[in-house]
């Protein structure tokens, strides 16, 4: 759901972190046996040091380059550096019988069925490594939820067998025309943030208000869209796992698998078009997903697009922008003092050359300092004054829901032992937000990594929006908008001088009303969002309705 900007400045968020004794995991990919050997002893058995005792010797072997960024920034933030994670320990969870579910479908099934091509060869229907997956489905009863009583909806797990991994994904059929609309994908970010907080905060059919009843949403994306919600990477929301996962290269051969095996269940919704959208680390999510399913030439996933909403895709050039969107050049006041905006513009050239560094090399140790000294850098001031990272109009109404109460509700609401149920959910507890994942991505370098050059390669097959909510300070709209521009493909020219035009609403009663602006040239467009932060469609439900309709509705492409 957000950028979780918490974890990395070391604040509230690393008291979620369970006594280092408590964890036995690994840092780092670091063999667990090795952690053993380098841990001391105390009462409870061996114990984690701290990371820069246990990086020590491997330091030494590094470029000088790497080791001298690893110093500078534990020189800089020592306290960020000493908030190494472990990696997440499992779910407590009941695995249901075989018996409750109304359909599984194999992924090695799946491998077995082979076809004639045009040239009379026989090849596999649906490439890809399936072998190993499974998809349990239970159609749910929507009046036991009182959600969306009146359309078709599926939950379920998509299971890796081999590393013991299983996602849970929540299905909407649409309440116009399920027959003919299209099946979009939801995805939030975090990284480490459940898509269910997705669907009850911001888009779903219903939120849940602070009674912690569900009330109707007359603005759902299911209003004339298919859309599956799902908790992923594992041990996010009802997702859960014995391993982990913590960078977002190794998450997208889930997602495949997920949607090969549902639409080869429901090929009713594999001959509509399909769309993947989400916010946030979706940013980053989104254009690896997307690769890896064009990657895939014989496949059943008809995609047709994908939308990133107030996304971090290009830290070089997004990280630009935290100074003017913060010290009053983004449309809203000021929150930042001369002093403090001055002392972000000398910082940014070694944000950016650190940047730059981890663009070169995609090593984690380059990374990781990148990502710790931007942060502090360039977010961490703002962070200070108490205003809402992810909507610039207002403080952090509560820190413990990142700034939401909202957030607060869901949780109690998805913890409740009769929705679990409903659901099929194996998990004895939902969380909004993992942050050991969230530490994980981050300390495997995947903050920074260059996603943004998969787009070029995806544009060339199918449209790309970015859509931004203008309020929102920790994925700006000036920060997106400037990397749309300046990604290198070969519309670049046309797109970059391409003069932003008025957004206006054409589909309800307020024809006319302008919402936000909009630019477009061949398969990418950029979108500004008025009056909305991190989280559009919760912000601003009826615009974030009006150009989700229009974007499916091919107007830009």
């Amino acid at each position: 759901m957000k950028l979780l900007s918490a974890t990395l400045l070391v604040s509230a968020a690393s008291a979620a972190v369970p006594p280092l004794q408590q964890q036995a995991q690994q840092v780092l990919g670091m063999p667990q046996e090795e952690a053993e050997k380098t841990a001391p002893s105390g009462p409870s058995g061996p114990t984690i040091p701290k990371p820069l005792q246990i990086f020590e010797d491997q330091l030494k072997s590094l470029s000088d380059e790497a080791r001298n960024l690893w110093e500078e920034v534990a020189n800089y933030f020592p306290d960020s550096m000493d908030h190494m994670p472990v990696l997440s320990l499992p779910k407590k969870h009941t695995r249901r019988p075989d018996s409750h579910w109304d359909h599984i479908v194999r992924g090695s099934d799946v491998q077995d069925v082979w076809v004639t091509n045009a040239d009379g060869d026989k090849e596999r229907e649906i490439d890809g490594k399936l072998e190993a997956y499974d998809l349990r489905v239970k159609k749910t009863d929507p009046s036991s939820l009182g959600i969306d009583p009146d359309v078709k909806q599926y939950t379920g797990y998509l299971d890796d067998n081999d590393n013991d991994k299983h996602l849970f994904y929540w299905f909407f059929e649409s309440r116009n025309d399920p027959e003919n609309d299209p099946v979009v994908l939801w995805l939030n970010g975090g990284p480490g943030c459940s898509s269910l907080t997705g669907l009850f905060l911001e888009l779903g059919p219903s939120s849940i208000d602070k009674k912690i009843k569900p009330i109707t949403n007359s603005f759902s994306w299911n209003s004339n869209a298919s859309v599956i919600f799902l908790d992923q990477p594992v041990n996010v929301g009802y997702s859960y796992s014995g391993s982990a996962v913590s960078d977002t290269v190794a998450a997208g051969k889930d997602i495949y698998a997920l949607l090969s095996l549902f639409f080869k269940q429901f090929p009713e919704y594999a001959k509509q078009d399909f769309h993947i959208a989400g916010e946030s680390y979706a940013g980053h999510y989104i254009p690896v997903f997307t690769s890896e399913i064009l990657s895939h030439k014989k496949r059943n996933i008809n995609l047709k697009s994908v939308l990133i909403g107030n996304g971090l895709t290009d830290g070089y050039t997004q990280y630009e922008h935290y100074r003017p969107m913060g010290c009053g050049e983004g449309g809203y006041p000021a929150v930042l003092d001369e002093g403090t905006c001055q002392s972000m513009d000398n910082a940014l050239p070694r944000c950016q050359s650190m940047i730059q560094s981890c663009y070169d090399s995609e090593s984690s140790w380059v990374c990781v300092p990148a990502s710790i000294y931007c942060n502090n850098a360039m977010i961490g001031p703002y962070q200070r004054t108490g205003q809402n990272v992810y909507d610039i109009r207002g403080k952090c109404e509560d820190e413990s829901n990142l700034c939401y109460k909202g957030m607060g509700y869901v949780s109690e609401y998805l913890n409740k032992a009769e929705v679990r149920e409903a659901v099929g959910a194996e998990v004895d507890g939902y969380d909004s937000c993992n942050f050991d994942i969230n530490r994980n991505f981050l300390f495997h370098g995947d903050w920074m990594k260059p996603y943004h050059r998969l787009v070029p390669g995806i544009l060339e097959e199918i449209p790309v929006l970015i859509y931004a909510g203008d309020a929102d300070y920790i994925c700006n709209w000036l920060g997106n908008k400037a990397w749309s521009e300046a990604l290198e493909w070969p519309g670049q020219k046309e797109f970059a001088a391409a003069e932003l035009e008025d957004l206006v609403v054409e589909q309800s009663e307020d024809v006319g009303k302008k919402i936000g602006q909009v630019k477009s040239h061949g398969n990418f467009t950029f979108m500004r969002i008025y009056g909305a932060g991190h989280m559009v469609p919760m912000d601003q439900p009826e615009s974030g309705l009006e150009f989700f309709n229009r974007w499916l509705g091919g107007e830009w492409f």
